[in-house]
């Protein structure tokens, strides 16, 4: 069995490293964060995902994965660092490039590089080019160029859903994009190894621009629902029942809006290709904008209801990015929370199931408390649903009625089909 060198031990590089160890694979995990590897070495994920602990601990306990922080020779190496965006909307590709010159003293003639970074198009001949520079004994491939290349580099992007990550990880398709055919065809004898999907190879600039693709299309699609929802506040109507009735057309599928996108992926990769494009990238920039305003349009609702209180008690139900997950990066609704409190003259509790403790960042510089469902119910004078994990939906709304509500996740929005809604 192959040695494979994972770069990156977070949210993508995790799951993969415990899957690949499952499969037999001789895993190796580098990370800089200490904790994290400390962590992972005595079977404990440094975050939530159903089913991760038994497969890591059964990982750590058979010795197929074991975490260090520094890399190790292997024949494969994945790099899974977070790829953000600087000021000005600018890629930031620092980790990738950290991750490179991590890596560069234990390659040998037979190593394929996997970048599975959501990478602006041309990151991966990045990485071609800089270990290439830093191991001129070995001999890397040119994009599209046909040679005797020791090192193989390709690009195939993660497409797992928080929550869902283990299952993913097997069944979703793959897209597998080489520097060179062979680049494809090496990354492409790992990944069959384990993936249930199908795996469709091309060149590594098209895989690159494939993911971001995904992601645009998707934020576009939630800008129209958010759009929707800010403009049937001004007109008087329940956008979910509007949007629900609509969706009745046969080729009518709209999403649903919140207050706004989160994640590393949506809220990131569409500036990716506005930042390549920018006179041509006009309808992508724009659901951007449309998205980052929505956190801001929620805000300034809640502090409209605000002034109506002499002392104001704001309960926030939910902060992470979506619906079930416990992580809050670039999360809208934590945004919302984090301008509540810096607005001051607020009282503002947070309830979320999913999360344990509140960022350091926040409680430090506000009134700010975590408490349950009823205590956030019996103390408010106003009510913001922000986020629709499944246990807010078990609520009984009719207790927050007395209550001034603002309902960002359409949990108290009736079905459409009601009485009175004829069905023809």
């Amino acid at each position: 069995m192959s040695t494979i060198c994972v770069v990156g031990l977070g949210y993508i590089g995790l799951p993969t490293a415990a899957m690949l160890a499952s499969r037999g694979f001789d895993v190796i995990g580098y990370d800089v964060n200490e904790r994290a590897v400390e962590s992972i070495n005595a079977g404990k994920p440094h975050f939530y995902e159903p089913d991760l602990q038994m497969l890591l601990s059964a990982a750590v306990s058979t010795g197929r994965l074991r975490a260090y922080t520094r890399p190790s020779e292997a024949d494969y190496f994945i790099i899974a660092v977070p790829t953000p965006f600087r000021d000005g909307k600018k890629p930031d590709l620092s980790y990738v490039e950290a991750a490179c010159d991590a890596i560069a003293p234990y390659l040998q003639a037979g190593s394929t590089i996997i970048l599975e970074s959501t990478s602006p198009v041309g990151t991966t001949e990045m990485v071609a080019s800089r270990l290439a520079d830093a191991r001129p004994d070995l001999i890397f491939p040119r994009y599209k160029e046909a040679s005797d290349a020791q090192i193989a580099v390709a690009h195939c992007p993660e497409r797992i859903l928080p929550g869902q990550m283990l299952r993913e990880l097997v069944s979703n398709d793959r897209i597998i994009g080489g520097i060179t055919e062979n680049c494809s065809q090496r990354a492409c004898a790992l990944y069959e190894s384990f993936v249930t999907g199908r795996i469709f190879t091309t060149d590594a600039r098209t895989a690159e621009f494939v993911k971001l693709i995904e992601n645009a299309y998707r934020d576009v699609n939630i800008a129209f629902a958010n759009e929707l929802s800010m403009i049937c506040d001004r007109i008087g109507v329940d956008v979910w029942r509007a949007i629900e009735l609509a969706n009745k057309h046969p080729r009518v599928s709209i999403l649903q809006p919140g207050t706004g996108v989160g994640g590393h992926c949506i809220a990131v990769d569409p500036w990716f290709i506005v930042d390549a494009a920018p006179d041509d990238a006009r309808l992508i920039k724009t659901a951007r904008e449309v998205n980052e305003r929505k956190p801001d349009y929620v805000f300034q609702r809640v502090i409209s209801l605000a002034d109506r209180f002499k002392n104001p008690v704001v309960s926030c139900y939910g902060i992470t990015y979506k619906p079930d997950v416990d992580d809050l990066r670039e999360s809208p609704s934590l945004e919302i929370v984090r301008r509540l409190i810096q607005h001051g003259g607020i009282r503002v509790l947070v309830c979320d199931p999913l999360v344990k403790h509140l960022p350091s960042e926040l409680t430090s510089h506000g009134d700010l408390h975590l408490v349950d469902a009823d205590t956030a119910r019996q103390e408010a004078d106003i009510v913001a649903f922000l986020v629709g994990h499944k246990p807010f939906k078990r609520l009984e709304f009719n207790r927050y009625l007395h209550k001034v509500v603002v309902d960002a996740a359409g949990l108290m929005s009736k079905p459409a089909d009601l009485p009175g809604v004829s069905a023809r």
